[in-house]
């Protein structure tokens, strides 16, 4: 598919503090169009938020940064309109009982409607259907999720996906957007080393082909530009835990909204 031009990301001093001290303070970005930007740190040092606050889904307290040419958090809502999550608990979640093709057709249809312009609206429905599954094949084809080698193809549930078959398809419904820029949350939660390997080589395809792509993670591939976040001073890990915690249900909510 033809891909999207990147954005490039680039932040100083950058932090938000939550009801129960700091999530991340003190951040440096600096990333050039079409980058893959990893995240790296513990559990609870104010990973997601981090990743939410870079793509305009929570509004940072102190620093500046710049995504493209949008500036936050003056321009939040600039940033969300040309990026998109996937893979981020409580914002984007799977539905386990429903199948990759009614992920697909749901998505598909809420680009269409709040996604696309007016005119596009007015155009005849069989254009507007052809292009949804043109969008859709694209999508999938980008994050390398083949239907077909599905245990029940298009209907196999969700619940009934391995581990990297529902974040490959989390990424292909991130995808029909065409995003500029796309957020990853816990990219190498809980896989083997294997699969870890195939889903950097499945972001490193994405930054090829243009988009810029920041990924939370415990351990940063060599060739990323690595943002580190780690325990904010006078916090235990709990402290930190309830806080990211927090601020994430808060994303979700106001995501939520906004669908």
């Amino acid at each position: 598919m033809d891909g999207p031009h990147g954005l490039g990301v680039r932040a100083e001093d950058f932090g938000l503090k939550g009801p129960r001290g700091w999530a991340f303070r003190g951040i440096g970005v600096d990333a050039e169009p079409g980058s893959l930007i990893a995240i790296e740190g513990p559990s609870g040092s104010g990973r997601t938020c981090l990743l939410l606050a870079l793509t305009g889904r929570m509004k940072p307290t102190e620093g500046q940064a710049r995504v493209g040419q949008s500036e936050l958090p003056k321009q939040m809502a600039a940033v969300r309109r040309f990026s998109a999550l996937a893979h981020v608990p409580g914002v984007t979640d799977l539905e386990p009982a429903l199948s990759v093709a009614e992920h697909l057709r749901e998505r598909a249809l809420l680009q269409r409607r709040f996604g696309g312009s007016v005119r596009g609206l007015l155009r005849p429905r069989s254009e507007r259907v052809t292009e949804a599954r043109l969008r859709v094949d694209s999508a999938l084809a980008a994050a390398g999720l083949d239907r077909e080698s599905l245990p029940k193809g298009s209907r196999t549930a969700v619940r009934d996906l391995e581990r990297v078959e529902a974040l490959r398809l989390s990424v292909a419904l991130a995808l029909i957007g065409r995003p500029r820029l796309l957020g990853i949350d816990d990219t190498d939660l809980k896989l083997s080393q294997a699969e870890r390997a195939e889903v950097w080589a499945l972001l490193r395809s994405l930054t090829e082909a243009g988009t810029t792509v920041v990924a939370v993670c415990n351990e940063a591939p060599e060739d990323a530009v690595v943002v580190s976040t780690g325990p904010a001073d006078g916090q235990t890990r709990q402290d930190e835990d309830d806080t990211e915690d927090k601020e994430t249900a808060d994303a979700a909510l106001a995501e939520a909204g906004r669908a």
